[in-house]
This record gives structure tokens, C-alpha cells and sequence, in this order.
């Protein structure tokens, strides 16, 4: 399954670069929170679906985060530059599921949601 939000804010990719990291993750999401920052590109997180370490990866356009103990293979990504907006950050959020349950799906939506705000709020 998969799931966007266009957030319609510019920025550069050398800008979600620098400013998304795992470092700082509290500024552009609530629902997961940073339990141990590992290294540059890996923390512990916990949130709504509970504790995973969280991989981030520069990517063409953006970052990459993933849930690397997730059963779903959620992961998401965030970049501009590229359609369907080319002038607005994009979150593209993919499970590895062709359904699951409808309180789940809800739980994703509110966690996009969430980070689109966020993201709105850091990037003006």
C-alpha cells in the first residue's frame, strides 16, 4: 500500500539534507520520538506502532527513513523537486501489504498527517 501528502512549502534538497536527520526528528514529527540516537543515519525510536530502529538515507530529491525491524516494511521518503508537485515536499509512505486493517490505516494517516504540519511549520 501506499500513501503521499504534498506539503506545499518550497525547499531544496540540500536543505532536507541537512535539516532531516535523526538527530532532529522532534522537529518534524511527534507520533515517533528518538529513544538512542546510534549514529548519523540510525536510532531507536518509539512511537504509535512501538520501538524500531529508524534508518535514514540521502536519496535523489530527499531522504529515505525506514523501520528496519517492521513487519509492514514501512518506510517513507521526503523530497521535492519531482512530480506530482515539483515545487513542494513530497511524503511518499509505502508498506509492504495490499491491505491491513482499518485501525492501522488510520494510525498512518494520522502520522502523516502529523508530519506534514510539522514539516509545514519547519521548512517557512
Amino acid at each position: 500500500m501506499e500513501f503521499f501528502r504534498i506539503v506545499k512549502v518550497r525547499t531544496t534538497e540540500q536543505a532536507i539534507h541537512r535539516k532531516l536527520t535523526v538527530s532532529n526528528l522532534d522537529q518534524f514529527c511527534s507520533t515517533i520520538f528518538n529513544l538512542e540516537i546510534l549514529n548519523e543515519s540510525e536510532s531507536k525510536i518509539g512511537g504509535i506502532w512501538g520501538e524500531f530502529t529508524l534508518n535514514r538515507m540521502e536519496i535523489k530529491g530527499g531522504v529515505r527513513f525506514s523501520l528496519l525491524e517492521c513487519p509492514n516494511a514501512l518506510c517513507w521518503t521526503i523530497t521535492t523537486g519531482y512530480p506530482p508537485d515539483r515545487n513542494s515536499i513530497i511524503i511518499h509512505l509505502t508498506i509492504n501489504r495490499t491491505k491491513k486493517q482499518e485501525e492501522f490505516i488510520d494510525e498512518i494517516n494520522e502520522f502523516l498527517d502529523d508530519m506534514s504540519s510539522k514539516l509545514m511549520q519547519y521548512f517557512q
